[in-house]
Formats: C-alpha cells, sequence, structure tokens
C-alpha cells in the first residue's frame, strides 16, 4: 500500500508559489509531506483528501496535471 500521494502541481515558478500550494493543501486539511519547485511534485500523506486539496491548490491559481 503507497505510504503517499503524489500530485503534479503546475504553475509554480518560485519559492512564493511553493509557499502558497503548501498553504492552500493545508487549508485543505492535510499538511503536504513536501512540495518540490523543480518537479512541480507535491508529496501527501496516502490518506490525504486529494478532491479537496486539487480545489484548493487550483482556487490559488494553480493546476494539478493529470
Amino acid at each position: 500500500m503507497a505510504q503517499e500521494l503524489i500530485l503534479k502541481v503546475t504553475g509554480m515558478d518560485c519559492d512564493g508559489c511553493v509557499k502558497a500550494v503548501t498553504r492552500a493543501a493545508t487549508g485543505a486539511g492535510t499538511a503536504p509531506i513536501s512540495v518540490d519547485l523543480k518537479s512541480g511534485e507535491m508529496r501527501l500523506p496516502a490518506d490525504a483528501d486529494v478532491a479537496a486539496i486539487s480545489k484548493a491548490v487550483t482556487r490559488a491559481g494553480f493546476g494539478i496535471a493529470d
């Protein structure tokens, strides 16, 4: 069973973006394990509510790649 989930976040180009994505995910109920600017990957606990986090990140102005 997976220990974590990985979402690909689009539109991040600075450390401020990483902080904004982290705040959005945390506000949706799950603090990310990590958000990597270079790869665009957000690592989340396996039990994270992906739909809520995706919605919050999109609302913050970023995208989630399929």
